[in-house]
């Protein structure tokens, strides 16, 4: 997701920040939507580089003190909501020109041991963004071995996803911490290529704690009815499951004949962005306009 330089938290640098500001290209007097303000990035670049204004949201209150800065920063053109982003049609007024959404997982979510997100060090197995209902230990608990088998194989593409859910289940007594659900994880999937076994696994409990592909659809459909005329939508997703719901819904809005393609194919990250950047590596970018 975005960067931010203060010292309690870490720098996380803005993917495709160059890509999103020339395809988004705002303009003095015009208004623009970051559904995922994290450590603000995304909102910072716009500001920077026209006389716009921001309204931006996010579901980790962690970020509020961040928004609070920009506020004071730039007065009068910065507006933020602590809310999911599928409450966009609740949150603005009148419509906007240009929403911009970077899925997925920021450096300040997967660093924070206490929040859940990484099997790299021990940490509470919670796997909020925000605004959840129930964290990933109560999926744990509360979802039969069928169930959980089916969240692990849909969000997390995961082949094991049975025999995972069953030493899961099995084992819940002795699994107290991030660590020990990932070692249970490896143990039923081996050493497989450079990606940790526990991927999979971890990726689907957090998109299913925080309803990511329910909110994504959400946002989607209601974008439509919140641009101006002209008006573009740009989504930088992260994986698979993400990216199909982007490129599904982009081609039935231009199928329409409403919207056009601002990307034929996506925008993937430079060697330049690669070298610094290695969050990027999976980054692709995409965007419509109203015509």
């Amino acid at each position: 997701m975005q960067e931010h330089n203060d010292s309690d938290m870490p720098i996380h640098r803005s993917v495709l920040l160059r890509e999103v500001l020339e395809l988004l290209s705002p303009v003095d007097g015009g208004v623009y939507f970051d559904g995922t303000f994290g450590g603000g990035g995304y909102s910072r670049a716009l500001l920077e580089s026209a006389n716009c204004s921001i309204i931006a949201c996010d579901r980790d209150d962690r970020v509020v003190a961040i928004a609070d800065d920009f506020g004071k920063k730039y007065l009068g053109r910065f507006t933020f909501f602590h809310e999911k982003f599928s409450s966009i049609k609740s949150l603005l007024q009148d419509p906007v020109d240009g929403i911009v959404l970077d899925l997925g997982v920021s450096n300040f979510q997967l660093s924070d041991p206490t929040r859940g997100f990484s099997f790299r060090a021990a940490g509470p197995i919670d796997m909020s963004m925000g605004l959840c209902d129930e964290t990933a230990m109560d999926v744990l608990r509360k979802y039969s071995e069928n169930d959980l088998a089916n969240i692990i194989y849909k969000f997390g593409e995961e082949h094991f996803s049975r025999r995972i859910a069953k030493n899961i289940k099995l084992n819940l007594k002795n699994i107290h911490n991030t660590e020990d659900l990932a070692n249970i994880i490896r143990k039923c999937v081996g050493k497989k290529g450079k990606i940790d076994a526990a991927t999979k696994t971890f990726q689907a409990l957090r998109i299913f704690v925080n309803r990511e592909l329910e909110e994504l659809e959400k946002i989607l459909a209601d974008s439509i009815d919140v641009l101006k005329p002209s008006g573009k939508i740009l989504v930088v997703s992260f994986h698979s499951l993400e990216d199909r719901i982007v490129k599904l819904f982009f081609r039935e809005m231009c199928a329409t004949g409403r919207f056009a393609l601002l990307t034929k194919k996506p925008i993937i990250a430079s060697e330049e962005e690669l070298s610094s950047n290695s969050k990027s590596r999976s980054a692709k970018l995409r965007g419509i306009y109203m015509l």
